[in-house]
């Protein structure tokens, strides 16, 4: 399998040079949907506290975790079962189990009906800081490439910052068992495109993620240690009228010899504020009508079987 044809772009290139920002990132993810993001600035301690508590979090016993499943919560807080999850249009579920953490919302907030609260395991009582830094965290980055993409577009660099303020941003605990036989034809993942803006993956290090490129090859994404994978979502492939792809992805089971190793990685999925009306802009290759960010994410999650 080759390597999909994305090279490390500094983040810190954002501050030093936007409009070199703008061209790296507007590039990568014109011709791919994809870029890593190298020197992203996350500090080593914030992620790897976030992971002990993900690794400890999954090691609790199944009625543990059972017990923080929200019933008819479509899978956006808490704990989600493994193979629940189903990829839009296939028939085989998904190889693993996650935990949703949104965004911290003060009593009487406006989006407080569509954006529930959090549920947080009592066993793990420093779950909740070292999650909660990870998110913050990772949402100050996702700001700080949509100024670069701002750019890439034609727009003001603040462009993104209302639109996205309160958003209905998820942080994804993942876990993906180890394989013990008899999958059938089950994936870690299924082909999929993210419904959000954008996402920021840690954890891409273990292989197996891959994305499909536009002559129908797969690719697998090579992310060096210490880097960070983000990809176009719908939401912005929706409002950029396709000039920044939503691209399929996946998780393929691993090789052999790598069979018995679990996979642990942190996707945060950046969303626009739930009553942004998501617009197709002028001159792209696709037009959308109008919805807004909660009507499509209400849409989608009923397509991948979590409502």
């Amino acid at each position: 399998m080759t390597a999909a044809d994305i090279h490390p772009i500094p983040l810190s290139l954002v501050d030093s040079d936007p409009l070199a920002a703008a061209a790296a990132f507007g590039d990568a993810f014109a011709r791919t949907g994809f870029a890593v993001v190298s020197e992203h600035g996350i500090p080593d301690r914030v992620i790897n506290r976030a992971l002990g508590a993900t690794k400890a979090l999954f090691a609790l016993d199944e009625g543990a975790k059972a017990a923080n499943i929200v019933p008819n919560g479509g899978g956006q807080r808490g704990m989600t079962a493994f193979g629940s999850e189903t990829a839009k249009g296939a028939a085989a579920r998904d190889l693993k189990e996650f935990w949703h953490v949104g965004r911290e919302l003060p009593a009487g907030h406006a989006h407080e009906d569509v954006m529930p609260g959090n549920v947080w395991p009592r066993e793990w009582p420093d779950f909740k800081p070292a999650v909660l830094d990870l998110y913050d965290a990772l949402e100050v980055t996702g700001l700080k490439l949509l100024k670069a993409l701002a750019l890439h577009l034609g727009l003001a660099p603040d462009f993104f910052d209302d639109p996205v303020r309160d958003g209905n941003s998820v942080l994804r605990l993942l876990h993906y068992p180890p394989l013990r036989g008899g999958e059938g034809g089950s994936i870690r993942a299924g082909a999929h495109e993210d419904i959000n803006v954008i996402t920021l993956l840690l954890g891409a290090e273990e292989a197996g993620l891959q994305l499909l490129d536009r002559q129908g090859q797969w690719r697998d994404i090579d992310a060096p240690p210490g880097s960070l994978v983000c990809n176009i979502g719908d939401m912005l492939q929706r409002l950029s009228g396709g000039r920044l792809p939503s691209t399929s992805h996946r998780v393929i089971n691993p090789a052999p010899e790598r069979a018995s190793v679990a996979r642990y990685s942190t996707p945060f999925f950046l969303h626009f504020r739930p009553d942004y009306l998501i617009e197709t802009m002028p001159g792209g290759p696709s037009d959308w009508p109008p919805i807004t960010a909660n009507e499509f994410l209400q849409e989608r999650l009923r397509e991948i079987k979590l409502l």
